[in-house]
């Protein structure tokens, strides 16, 4: 074994990438996301390698999310070119394992949120355990909703049989978490097994193409759909609190409470925006732009801290309330030319 953050092999024309940063819940850094890439690279053209598998070396982790402590040093010292050139180059893989030629199969056995959901959401393939779970909580530390998931959600198909832009919004404007039922109900799973390490030897042996997978009812999404399909097919946060039912109401603004605002109104603005583009590079774009405008306001260094780095969770964040947001300079941002 090595040291690697990231191992890559070869098994029986499956390339396998192994997180290998435990200790950090596999937190993408920018040498994870270079040592990904290259591999990928590496084998698209590669005739020896069939079927790409990606998995985690944690038994309670997929990926935690992206390196955004390091993210923050960076912002805190001013120095945007590496701040920035890290989401580019993250960016940059999502895009590519969209794109990618091959099977791309993610094995999710354990917490899997932000930058974990960028390098497994967009492949072929992500099959999930009862360990499972999926969240987006980057309201809660002044980012947003980011690595082509509020264009990749919006377009996902599962169980129910149809897509639901409200409930790809909901997902990730609350943070929730959503388990194998609810990732199979709205498509963000493919396929659900009971034992990730047998099915990864299988998916070896006989490639993706000739292994079952199962499915589970019963997503507590399924219960609600309706009801937040009513709201959030509205465009601004009070207009969705205002149509929402008591019930919810009440959730979304528990869910938010530790939401920075101006976090929302920019991630609304960004759903909005992905709802209408033509490819998911185009969408990611816009997330970078997004993304070097909000790393330059206070809140996100405020919103690190007190979620990763004190852990304290008292982040004061600026403006108060969705009110004192500059919504207008927002889309400006989002609907700027790349």
């Amino acid at each position: 074994m090595t040291d690697a953050p990231v191992l890559t092999s070869i098994r029986n024309r499956t390339g396998i990438v192994e997180l290998n940063r435990p200790k950090a819940l596999n937190s993408l850094n920018l040498e994870m996301i270079e040592l990904i890439s290259e591999a990928l690279e590496q084998w698209r053209d590669d005739d020896s390698v069939d079927q790409i598998l990606v998995k985690s070396n944690h038994p309670k982790a997929f990926c935690a999310g992206g390196d955004v402590r390091a993210v923050r040093d960076g912002a805190l010292e001013k120095d945007w070119e590496t701040v920035e050139g890290y989401f580019a180059a993250e960016y940059d893989l999502n895009a590519r394992i969209s794109e990618y030629p091959k099977p791309y199969i993610a094995v999710i056995d354990g917490v899997v949120m932000g930058g974990g959901l960028g390098i497994s959401a967009h492949g072929s393939h992500l099959i999930v355990t009862d360990k499972a779970f999926a969240a987006m909580p980057e309201l809660a530390i002044g980012y947003v909703t980011d690595v082509g998931l509020a264009y990749r959600s919006q377009r996902m198909v599962g169980n129910r049989g149809k897509a639901s832009s409200e409930i790809a919004k909901y997902w990730g404007i609350t943070g929730y978490r959503m388990y194998a039922a609810d990732m199979l109900y709205t498509g963000l799973a493919t396929g659900y097994v009971e034992d990730p390490d047998s099915y990864i030897e299988e998916v070896i042996a006989k490639g993706v193409e000739n292994v079952e997978t199962s499915t589970v009812d019963g997503a507590p999404l399924a219960e609600k759909a309706e009801e937040i399909e009513a709201a959030f097919r509205h465009t601004t946060w009070s207009e969705i609190l205002d149509n929402a039912s008591p019930r919810l109401r009440e959730e979304l603004e528990e869910y938010t409470a530790s939401a920075s605002p101006t976090s929302l109104v920019a991630a609304l603005a960004l759903y909005d925006f992905e709802e209408g583009v033509q490819d998911v590079r185009e969408a990611l774009n816009a997330e970078l732009r997004l993304g070097s405008y909000l790393v330059r306001q206070p809140d996100f260094a405020e919103g690190v801290r007190a979620v990763l780095v004190d852990k304290t969770r008292d982040a004061d964040f600026q403006p108060e309330t969705v009110d004192g947001v500059d919504r207008q300079a927002i889309l400006d941002v989002v609907h700027s030319a790349s």
